[in-house]
Order: C-alpha cells, then structure tokens, then sequence
C-alpha cells in the first residue's frame, strides 16, 4: 500500500466568505493529524481577469492537484441545492478513477436532512407515483436508496459521515472524522 501523506481537500469552500482563513484553518488540522493539504497554487494562474482562459488555468491547476494527492477528503455538504457542490462531486470521481482513496463528510442541519430524498423533497418536492417510485416535480425519478447522497457519491467514500449541526458552512467535526479514518486506513 502507498503511504498517504498529502491530501485533497474539495467542496465549495472556496466561495465560501473568508475562504482564506478557513483553508488556512484546514491546512493545520491536516497538519496536526499528520497529513499535508495540498493548497491552491495562486501562482499557477497567469490570467487576471475571470474569463475562460482563467477558468482552464483554474482547471489545469486543479487537475495537477488531484494527481499529487495521496488520498481525497471531500466536503459533500449539500450546497446552492439538495446535492453537493457539483466541482466537489467531478473532483472526487477524478480522484476514484486514478485508484485513489476518498473520504467524505456532510453536514446537516438536522436527523431529517441526513436522507438525499427528504432534501429533494424539501427543494423541489416529491411525490409517489402510481407505482410508489419517487418523483420530482417534472417527473423524474429520485434515487430512494435512503442514503445521504446520491449512490455514486455515498458508494465510492470509503467512509461518509453525517454530521448534524447549526453551522453548516464551518463546522469542521467531519474532516477531523475523515482524518481519524483515513489514518487507520493509511495503517
């Protein structure tokens, strides 16, 4: 097995108000658990301006990351909807395709939000069909496996764990759980 000591961090964070000191808090919890997050590189980017120049550059950078890193941690919190942030979702696929482990957390506000249905529901709505299949309001089908994300997601972190708190977009209870696991997976 291939020692795990630098590692990924996604979710959407990074539009997150005082994104900075909130990496910078994360960079030292990794730190402390013994692992090094690998940071965003600001002097990867030539281009000043946000356009779509910028937005390769930010991809390109962020790709040469993903294959640096030993392991991923990924914020699944469910973001600007029902579902996790759609760049933390590509991120943790790009990582599960090169073979590398990944770790997840999301934070809830509640018990009743810790089912991916009941978010839809809460968003979109849901309702039973004639054939009890789970519908949104267009009619399409939403995943019931009664799992906190979508199959895809839950099925590939090695561990998920569910944190129930008031403060969704700080609370960091589930990357120290990510850490803890991910050191006795490293073992």
């Amino acid at each position: 097995m291939r020692r795990i000591e630098t590692l990924y961090l996604a979710g959407p964070e990074a539009w997150f108000p005082g994104a900075a000191e909130h990496l910078a808090l994360c960079a030292a919890i990794c730190a402390e658990a013994g692992f090094q997050l690998l940071t965003p590189d600001a002097s990867a980017l030539r281009q000043t301006e946000p356009d779509e120049v910028m937005a390769r550059e930010i991809y390109a950078e962020r790709v040469a990351r993903l294959r640096r890193a030993d392991a991923g941690i990924v914020n699944l919190t469910p973001w600007r909807g029902p579902a996790a942030d759609p760049g933390a979702a590509f991120e943790a696929g790009f990582l599960s395709g090169l073979g590398k482990p990944v770790l997840g957390w999301l934070n809830v506000a509640s018990e009743d939000d810790a089912e991916y249905l009941g978010r839809v529901d809460a968003w979109v709505g849901a309702q039973l069909d004639e054939a009890g299949v789970w519908r949104d309001g267009d009619g399409c089908l939403i995943e019931n496996f009664g799992l906190p994300e979508t199959a895809m997601l839950w099925a590939e972190a090695r561990q998920l764990f569910v944190v129930a708190t008031p403060d969704l977009m700080t609370d960091l209870t589930g990357l120290r759980l990510c850490l803890d696991a991910l050191k006795l997976y490293a073992e």
